[in-house]
C-alpha cells in the first residue's frame, strides 16, 4: 500500500449483511476501498459486480487470505459458526478485521481473539451499527445531558411481526449455528444497554420458541441489574403483534419513549447510499420521541424531541482513522466479550429458570453515558 491510497477492503460474504450493510458503507467511506467480495454464487457475484464495478471475487476465505499481501483490512459478514475460525486466519494472516456481531459464540472465544489481535498489534473491531442508529444518538445525548435525572430503568424492545419462519440458519437450532434472537439482535439490545449503563452484576432470562416448526428463540426478554443500580429490561421478538416503543427510559427527573426504528437499514435495503453533502439517516417530525413526566406520550404528554441523524457510516469512518492511526478502536472485542458474558448467562437463566450473577471484571469499561 502506497502513501495515501485507500485500504483495501476484501469481505467475506455477500448476503444481508455483506450486501446491505458492509459493501455499500464500507465504499461510501473515504480511504477504504472494497477490493475483493468472498462469494461462491454467481447471482451474488454478479449483483456486487453491478453495484461495485471493478471489485473482484473469491471463492472462499482460503482463497482470499492465500493473497493476504494485497489487502489491508477483512470484513467478516459471514454465517455467525463461521467467524471466530475466519477471524482466526484473518488475524495470523497479519490483516486487521472488522466481524459482524455477534463476534463470537462464548466470551471465551472473544478474548482468545482479542488477545491474538493485541499479540500481532492489529485492530479487531466489531460491528455494533446500533450505537449509531438515530433513536440511540438522541437518548444519548438526552443522558448526557442530564435531561432524564438519574436513570431508574431502561427499556429496549426490538420487535417484530414475523409469524411465518424464513428458513436458513439464523432459525436452526444447531448450536453450533449460533442462530436465535438471543444472539442475533440481543446481541443489539445488550450492547447498547451495557454502552449507556456498563457492567451488569445480574442477568434474568425467559427464552421461548413460539412459531410452528421453529427450532431456534423467536421471543426472547431480558431483565439486567447493572453494577450502578440501573435496570435494563430488553425484548428481542419475531412474534410481537404489537410493536412496544422501540425505547422507553425512566428517570429521576423525566422519561423518554420513542417508537420506530431508525430508517437506514431500509434506506440501505432500499438501495440508498450514504453521499457526502446528502441527508443520510434524518427522520420525520411525527416519528419524534417524546419527553415528560406524568402522561403518556400516546395522550399528547411531554414535549417532542428532535431526533438526531443516524449515522451508520461513522462506524466505517472510525474503522478508517484507526487504520490509519489517527483514531482508535469504535468497538472493541474486549466489549463484545462483555457482551457475551450477558448472553450467555442469559441463556443459562432462560434455561435453568434462575437469576445469573455476573462477577465483576477489573477491565471492565466505564459507560458512555
Amino acid at each position: 500500500m502506497t502513501a495515501n491510497a485507500p485500504h483495501r477492503v476484501g469481505l467475506v460474504g455477500y448476503g444481508l449483511a455483506g450486501s446491505v450493510f458492509h459493501a455499500p458503507l464500507v465504499s461510501a467511506t473515504e480511504g477504504l476501498v472494497l477490493d475483493t467480495v468472498v462469494t461462491s454464487n454467481p447471482e451474488r457475484q454478479a449483483a456486487a459486480g453491478a453495484e461495485f464495478p471493478g471489485v473482484r471475487f473469491a471463492a472462499s476465505p482460503e482463497e482470499l487470505l492465500a493473497r493476504a499481501d494485497e489487502l489491508d483490512l477483512v470484513v467478516i459478514a459471514s454465517p455467525n459458526k463461521t467467524h471466530v475460525p475466519i477471524a482466526r486466519a484473518a488475524l495470523e494472516a497479519g490483516l486487521p478485521v472488522v466481524v459482524d456481531k455477534p463476534l463470537a459464540g462464548t466470551a471465551a472465544e472473544a478474548r482468545e481473539l482479542a488477545a491474538l489481535a493485541e499479540e500481532r498489534g492489529l485492530l479487531l473491531s466489531v460491528f455494533q451499527n446500533r450505537r449509531w442508529d438515530n433513536d440511540f444518538l438522541t437518548l444519548s445525548r438526552l443522558i448526557e445531558e442530564g435531561e432524564l435525572g438519574d436513570v431508574l430503568r431502561f427499556e429496549s424492545r426490538f420487535e417484530r411481526w414475523r409469524p411465518q419462519l424464513k428458513g436458513g440458519w439464523r432459525e436452526s437450532g444447531d448450536p453450533q449455528e449460533i442462530g436465535g434472537l438471543l444472539f442475533d439482535l440481543g446481541s443489539h439490545v445488550v450492547d447498547q444497554a451495557l454502552t449507556l449503563f456498563g457492567p451488569v452484576a445480574r442477568v434474568y432470562a425467559e427464552s421461548d420458541v413460539r412459531r410452528p416448526g421453529a427450532a431456534a428463540d423467536d421471543d426472547t426478554f431480558l431483565a439486567l441489574t447493572h453494577a450502578n443500580g440501573v435496570r435494563s429490561h430488553l425484548y428481542a421478538s419475531a412474534v410481537t403483534a404489537q410493536l412496544g416503543p422501540r425505547f422507553r427510559v425512566l428517570g429521576s427527573k423525566a422519561g423518554y419513549v420513542k417508537y420506530g426504528l431508525d430508517p437506514q437499514e431500509a434506506a440501505l435495503r432500499e438501495g440508498d447510499r450514504p453521499t457526502a453533502g446528502k441527508p443520510w439517516g434524518d427522520e420525520p417530525r411525527e416519528l419524534w420521541g417524546r419527553i415528560g413526566s406524568g402522561e403518556s406520550p400516546l395522550t399528547g404528554g411531554g414535549d417532542p424531541v428532535p431526533t438526531l441523524p443516524g449515522d451508520y457510516p461513522a462506524y466505517y469512518a472510525s474503522v478508517a482513522a484507526a487504520l490509519r492511526g489517527d483514531g482508535g478502536n469504535p468497538v472493541t472485542a474486549a466489549q463484545a466479550a462483555d457482551a457475551l458474558d450477558v448472553l450467555e448467562a442469559a441463556r443459562r437463566s432462560a434455561r435453568e429458570g434462575v437469576a445469573v450473577d455476573l462477577a465483576p471484571r477489573p477491565d471492565a469499561e466505564e459507560p458512555q453515558a
